[in-house]
């Protein structure tokens, strides 16, 4: 969503996706590796074709350097994401999803997209799947008062890409309601 300047005071998109690529995820290593100390702490031992458990960041750089097959999460799936998504247009509530879904999904889907299951139908609906929720946001935003907004279940870019509007929104509901009533 392209804001201007004024608006932005949320994390970007591609810093939203450095710090999910912060959480582990699994792979199968196709080199051999002894346990690795990084800033972040030790990872390994890795032994093909032994599962193992790094960071996304990791996962990424072995990945590109042909070092190993990312296995896809649980809900990074056809089957999982027609669910949600059959949930978000039928119910009125947000679908329960990992909190990081859109960063993990986008990074995986760029850099390991030939380790998922159907890439393109995938891609297809998380795209729908966002559109689903981006409508259902606005929706929630119209019903905007001063107390409070109760949007359980947004995931950390939807968070992010409302509080702009939200904190905006909350500013002027503010202001209006300290305003005396002007008499008639």
């Amino acid at each position: 969503m392209a804001l201007q300047e004024s608006l932005r005071v949320s994390l970007t998109p591609p810093e939203l996706e450095l710090i999910a690529c912060q959480q582990p995820i699994e792979i199968v290593p196709l080199i051999s590796m002894e346990r690795t100390a990084f800033i972040s702490g030790a990872y390994g031992p890795l032994r093909p074709p032994h599962k193992a458990t790094v960071p996304i960041w990791m996962a990424l750089n072995l990945k590109s350097k042909k070092k190993c097959h990312i296995v896809a999460p649980e809900w990074l799936n056809v089957e999982f994401l027609q669910d949600r998504l059959g949930r978000e247009t039928s119910q009125p509530g947000f679908s329960d999803l990992p909190f990081r879904f859109a960063e993990v999904s986008k990074v995986l889907l760029d850099v390991a997209s030939d380790d998922l299951e159907n890439p393109d139908k995938i891609r297809s609906l998380l795209k729908n799947l966002r559109e689903a929720r981006q409508a259902k946001c606005r929706d929630g935003l119209g019903t905007l008062d001063h107390s409070e907004l109760s949007l359980p279940n947004l995931c950390s870019m939807e968070i992010n890409e409302i509080r702009p509007f939200f904190v905006q929104s909350m500013h002027l509901l503010t202001q209006l309601q300290r305003q005396p009533p002007t008499a008639p």
